[in-house]
């Protein structure tokens, strides 16, 4: 990645006119419009020149650009909010980049090194600590779960294939993932689906819990499979949307869609399906996810989940970190180790039965969400969101796949059993 300054009498002007957008409104995006002027942040930014420019020193001469609009505002921001500056200054318009995947990749692959270690023990000090008010507890979890999935079902349809399924699919195999289109997306999604229902053991009179409902597509499919479904989700939108989709398809009589925490169910299942769930549920609460899966099944039931999973030397790193990402897309998450999984699944009693990375097929996935999202840029202003709001998520999609494209980030099925004995 190089980083190239461009100014009002540069003729890139004109043509990154479209990236950088309108102006932030100062009422829906207060620290996006703010732009850091004290003499602390001055002093901070010029730190975070330096350290940024150390991180990207090895790059080579041809790597992708970063266009840097507004050089003090980036690196003040960054100074003074580390990753989350990185990104308000994106949403600000004050950076661009060519190729935005392309960019981020690098620094995905360098994330554990950008900060020296001496300093990132000072990241509590210096940096936005997590809100209390975002911790995933009973109090706090469905407003952290409406404020993303309750956005509005019309913007997620906007990129979302036919089947909306908002999660990893799976193509088969890396290279057929590598060469698959949008037109491979909707049964990718499908047979991702059927993958998990049959490593749960899901057939005809089963009875199977689904935790968090996305917008039904699983819920259907296991129902015609003859099982009995009872979905949960904290999701208003999702929940009227899952039901519709039930009814649609005339089997309402066999899937239950409940708006429930996970915490809160009762009753007897023969299998679980939970789909990118536990990322949501927040680090100290992986225990109870896996308690809860393990008290409602069955003895010899089967539990298939789907989970993206970071290094496990970077949950301890980042533990009680305030990212981007917990700001502006998923309060209240953390992205678990499959070390951390496995350990919390072992107290809860449940063993593991089957284990598969494929997250070279989420960066597939992304990238084709990322570039149907930029295709629909007209209809996702239609429906009310405006020019910073479609940056913080082309940002969101673009660094979500990047994280993949680097494997620092990856996405598991994983299956556990629970013994015969309650």
């Amino acid at each position: 990645m190089t980083i190239d300054r461009l100014y009002e009498n540069d003729i890139a002007q004109s043509r990154d006119l479209d990236d950088r957008g309108s102006a932030v409104d100062p009422a829906r995006w207060p620290d996006v419009a703010a732009r850091p002027e004290s003499v602390t942040a001055r002093i901070r930014g010029r730190a975070a020149e330096a350290l940024f420019r150390r991180a990207t020193a090895g790059l080579p001469p041809d790597a992708p650009r970063m266009i840097v609009h507004d050089e003090d505002a980036l690196f003040r921001r960054v100074g003074t909010a580390g990753l989350i500056g990185f990104g308000e200054s994106y949403m600000a318009g004050e950076w661009t980049a060519d190729d935005l995947v392309a960019t981020l990749t690098p620094l995905a692959q360098r994330i554990a090194d950008i900060v020296p270690a001496a300093l990132q023990r000072l990241r509590p000090i210096i940096l936005p600590s997590h809100p209390r008010d975002e911790e995933n507890s009973l109090a706090n979890t469905r407003s952290n779960i409406s404020r993303h999935y309750d956005l509005s079902n019309d913007l997620f349809a906007s990129f979302l294939d036919e089947t909306m399924t908002y999660s990893s699919a799976h193509f088969g195999s890396d290279d057929a993932a590598a060469h698959a289109d949008w037109d491979d997306l909707a049964d990718a999604q499908r047979a991702k689906i059927d993958r998990l229902l049959d490593q749960a053991g899901v057939e005809s009179g089963t009875r199977l819990l689904e935790i968090g409902t996305g917008w039904g597509e699983l819920a259907v499919r296991a129902a015609e499979r003859g099982a009995v479904v009872r979905s949960i989700t904290l999701s208003h939108e999702q929940q009227a949307a899952a039901r519709r989709r039930a009814t649609s398809a005339g089997l309402a009589d066999r899937i239950r869609v409940d708006l429930a925490d996970y915490r809160s169910i009762d009753g007897d299942y023969d299998a679980v399906v939970s789909v990118e769930m536990v990322e949501a549920v927040g680090r100290d609460y992986w225990g109870d996810y896996f308690a809860t899966i393990n008290r409602v099944l069955a003895p010899g039931g089967r539990a298939a989940i789907q989970a993206i999973t970071m290094p496990h030397d970077r949950v301890l790193a980042s533990t009680g970190t305030y990212t981007w990402v917990h700001k502006y897309i998923f309060p209240g998450g953390q992205i678990p180790s499959e070390q951390a999984l496995r350990h919390a699944a072992a107290v809860s009693g449940l063993t593991p039965t089957y284990a598969e990375s494929f997250g070279l097929h989420y960066a597939k996935t992304l990238e084709l969400w990322r570039e149907r999202f930029s295709a629909h840029r007209d209809r996702v202003a239609e429906l009310g969101f405006d020019d910073t709001f479609v940056r913080m998520w082309t940002f969101y999609l673009a660094y979500s796949e990047a994280g993949f494209a680097s494997r620092y980030l990856d996405v598991w099925h994983l299956v556990y059993t629970k013994g015969a004995g309650r």
